[in-house]
């Protein structure tokens, strides 16, 4: 079976690549490919010939986004689209990469996988437009997969940062209302490959940590991981850090479609830390 993953650079997009190491793989980064392009998407599905696209791909500037929502669609929007069209057209399964911006965060339960969207940011709308046009333009050959609250090793996200600021500051203040899963990008990579292994039925999947913490909880096991005391996390809210772009306050996603496919859901979120900490801490 032969991959061409589209977005190889990302974070998410560098640990896909890894996860297929022993496989046929051609791993297409931005400066590889330009989505926005429809001639130039079909023209790579084309010469690559792949079984199955995985589109990483994204503008994930969340706050960019809300004064340039235009740019932000052409990519998550119109950059879908392009590839889902030259993947119907060639006749080629496609894995999209979502976000739990699609939703609102006013829940008290978790989304379940059908739950209606209702987006409060321009980066959640340029989301959900990209997934409807994946799933209207195959059906039945497409798995739109959402995530959430990543980290890892690459890029700039919340784990890193806080080990850094452990380290530079004798305190930190974050957020306490504001509730998610913390997900390890690797697993997410993994859970990806098993899909497609195991033949998973086309439709939506959250591929989040199991469990829920907010910002606060996940700095203070961070903390605890460095051998810091955690007391030096203060509690705070999000009017301490306003931002253009709204946050969901609640970000839990329901986990029932991998049971439909034969598959358990991913590792609960202190686990994965604890398993991906030795590399983050390192990268410091």
């Amino acid at each position: 079976m032969r991959w061409l993953l589209i977005g190889a650079g990302g974070m998410l997009g560098r640990d896909i690549q890894r996860s297929l190491a022993e496989r046929d793989v051609i791993a297409a980064k931005r400066s590889d490919l330009d989505i926005t392009d429809y001639d130039a998407a079909f023209e790579m599905i084309v010469r690559v010939r792949p079984d199955i696209v995985v589109n990483s791909a994204a503008w994930t500037a969340v706050d960019a986004a809300e004064t340039d929502e235009a740019g932000a669609f052409a990519v998550n929007a119109i950059g879908a689209a392009n590839v889902a069209q030259a993947c119907s057209r060639v006749g080629v399964r496609m894995m999209h990469i979502s976000t739990d911006y699609v939703f609102d965060g006013t829940a008290s339960t978790p989304y379940p996988e059908d739950a209606n969207v209702c987006p409060r940011s321009a980066y959640g709308r340029t989301k959900v437009a990209g997934e409807w046009a994946v799933r209207s333009a195959l059906p039945q050959d497409s798995w739109i997969v959402r995530t959430a609250w990543l980290y890892g090793e690459a890029g700039q996200n919340f784990v890193r940062t806080v080990i850094r600021l452990e380290a530079e500051q004798d305190t930190i203040d974050v957020v306490t209302d504001q509730r998610g899963q913390p997900t390890w990008s690797v697993e997410v990579a993994r859970q990806i490959v098993r899909m497609v292994d195991a033949g998973a039925p086309a439709g939506v999947f959250h591929a989040t940590a199991s469990g829920s913490a907010t910002w606060y909880d996940l700095a203070r096991s961070v903390f605890e991981l460095l051998g810091a005391d955690p007391g030096r996390v203060r509690p705070t809210n999000s009017t301490a850090f306003a931002r253009p772009a709204p946050r969901p306050a609640y970000s839990v996603l329901g986990h029932d479609a991998w049971a439909r496919a034969g598959l358990v859901p991913l590792p609960h979120w202190k686990s994965s830390l604890s398993h991906a900490f030795d590399v983050l801490a390192s990268a410091r």
